[in-house]
């Protein structure tokens, strides 16, 4: 039990001996920590002192070096403001000088203006009494003059305005007639290109057919067998083709009368064929005409597709072929009216080809142009009109049906087609040998231009000559002056386009003649 107490003490007092070395041991290394710490942080003061010293004396080694780069900049600027202060002060001293001569230069021309405005006035008052001494002289010349010429002063300024009015008339009329000549000249030389392009391209027959509603017979017994008995065998075929047979004493010959030309036709060819047949009664007389009339529709569709084929246009609707073909049985002026149509197709075409355009359908509109003539005794109306609507109802284009309805100018154009129809119009209708006129139209139109003619003052005659085609007119000379004489044909050509309707052109030749006859004795 000692043992263990022994023991006890023991242990307990090397713990406090431990203890306190250890105690010892840890003030003695916290002693030595400190002194490490104190000189390390000596250590670290002293060299931040030294760095800041250096980052001090580098920082003000910096400043004083921008300081005098600054202060060199700052000099540089100035020694500059200072040339351009110079300049300027150079510059306002040349101003100030220029300035000063300006002065010196403006009090000089004051001077000058004053001593010429003294002398404009001095010879205003001059010219002023001049001009009173002038008025004077005129006034006294004027009397001389009035009393030398006999005229007063309105008499002799009368006739200067005459004298200015015809030289203004003549210098007008000349200037008119050289820029009608010369716009005269370029149309005509561009229209007679094409024109001369298009004849030359087309050659049509020159010889024109005749239309006839005569029956050859013969012999005369033949007579009493058409007229049967009684008339009945007459009444029978005027029943059955609508036409009206004339049986007088012209031998050998029957004519007949009917105002459709395709009836006409039909009684043509059946009066021909039954007078070959011999055998005529009614029965016989409407059998041939029935044969006749569907060969006759048939010859007109044929007729109608053949003008489609001799142009080179597509086909048609049926009924504008079939009134195409009835234009082959229609005259106009002893011209055949459908092959008047298809020489029209071939000049405008010719001519659409010249200025670039579609030639179908200008061949199209010069086809169809007088179409309407097949009908225009069945509709009322202009037949450019009549057949400008049956096309339109028949679905064709409509630069085509303004070409048929304005080529006679009743309806505005829209377009080119109606005035190159309007041209091969002319063209085929006054090309020699294609229509002829009868001495009645002829006289009344040679008569018309006469009658234009002598409506003019001052013309002393006046005939038509070369078949109308030119009209002579002679003129008074004591009445009407060279400048107004051309100034006469100029408004005798007009007044001739105004009032009548012929084919081709007229030519208007206006004769001034002054003769001076004397006597010697």
């Amino acid at each position: 039990m000692n043992s263990y107490l022994y023991l006890g003490l023991g242990s307990g007092v090397l713990f406090l001996i431990g203890s306190f070395c250890g105690y010892l041991l840890f003030r003695w290394k916290e002693k030595h920590l400190k002194e490490a710490i104190d000189l390390r942080e000596k250590t670290i003061l002293e060299n931040a002192g030294r760095q800041a010293e250096s980052i001090l004396r580098e920082a003000r080694l910096k400043t004083s070096e921008d300081n005098l780069v600054l202060r060199e900049e700052a000099e540089k600027v100035s020694r500059e403001r200072t040339r351009e202060i110079q300049s300027i002060e150079q510059k306002l001293q040349n101003r100030q000088l220029k300035l000063s001569t300006h002065e010196s230069q403006l009090s000089d021309r004051e001077r000058d203006f004053q001593e010429k405005n003294e002398q404009c006035e001095k010879t205003l008052h001059e010219l002023e009494s001049e001009r009173r001494q002038i008025a004077v002289l005129r006034a006294n010349i004027q009397a001389q003059l009035e009393r030398i010429s006999q005229l007063s002063a309105t008499e002799a300024r009368q006739s200067l305005l005459k004298q200015v009015e015809e030289e203004s008339l003549r210098e007008a009329n000349q200037l008119s007639k050289n820029v009608l000549e010369d716009a005269r000249l370029r149309a005509e030389e561009k229209a007679r290109k094409i024109i001369g392009i298009a004849l030359q391209r087309y050659a049509g027959e020159h010889a024109f057919e005749t239309s006839t509603a005569t029956v050859a017979l013969t012999g005369d017994d033949i007579k009493g067998r058409i007229i049967g008995r009684e008339g009945r065998n007459i009444r029978a075929f005027e029943a059955a083709t609508g036409v009206t047979v004339l049986i007088d004493d012209t031998p050998n010959a029957v004519v007949l009368s009917g105002f459709d030309p395709v009836r006409r036709e039909v009684a043509r060819e059946s009066m021909q064929r039954l007078i070959l047949d011999g055998r005529i009664h009614p029965t016989r007389i409407e059998e041939i005409v029935a044969k006749v009339t569907q060969e006759i529709d048939e010859t007109i569709v044929r007729q109608g597709e053949e003008a489609l084929a001799k142009v080179g246009l597509p086909p048609m609707h049926l009924e504008v072929v079939k009134l195409l073909g009835r234009l082959h049985f229609r005259h106009s002026f002893s011209q055949n009216i459908l092959n008047h149509s298809i020489e029209v197709a071939q000049l405008t075409g010719l001519m659409a080809s010249e200025l670039g355009i579609d030639i179908i359908s200008a061949k199209k509109a010069g086809l169809l142009h007088d179409i309407g003539k097949a009908m225009n005794h069945e509709i009322e109306g202009a037949h450019a009109i009549v057949g400008a609507d049956f096309l339109r109802r028949h679905g064709e284009a409509d630069d085509v049906v303004n070409g048929v309805a304005a080529h006679h100018d009743e309806v505005p154009h829209t377009g080119i087609l109606g005035v190159l129809v309007s041209a091969a119009d002319a063209m085929s209708a006054s090309r020699p040998g294609a229509r002829s006129e009868t001495m009645t139209t002829y006289i009344k139109r040679v008569e018309n231009l006469e009658k234009i003619g002598m409506s003019f003052p001052g013309v002393e005659k006046c005939y038509a000559v070369q078949a109308g085609r030119e009209l002579r007119v002679m003129v008074q000379p004591d009445q009407l002056n060279d400048e107004q004489a051309f100034a006469l044909a100029r408004n005798i050509a007009r007044k001739i386009e105004d009032d009548l309707v012929y084919p081709g052109q007229i030519r208007v030749t206006v004769m001034r003649e002054t003769r001076c006859i004397e006597f010697a004795k």
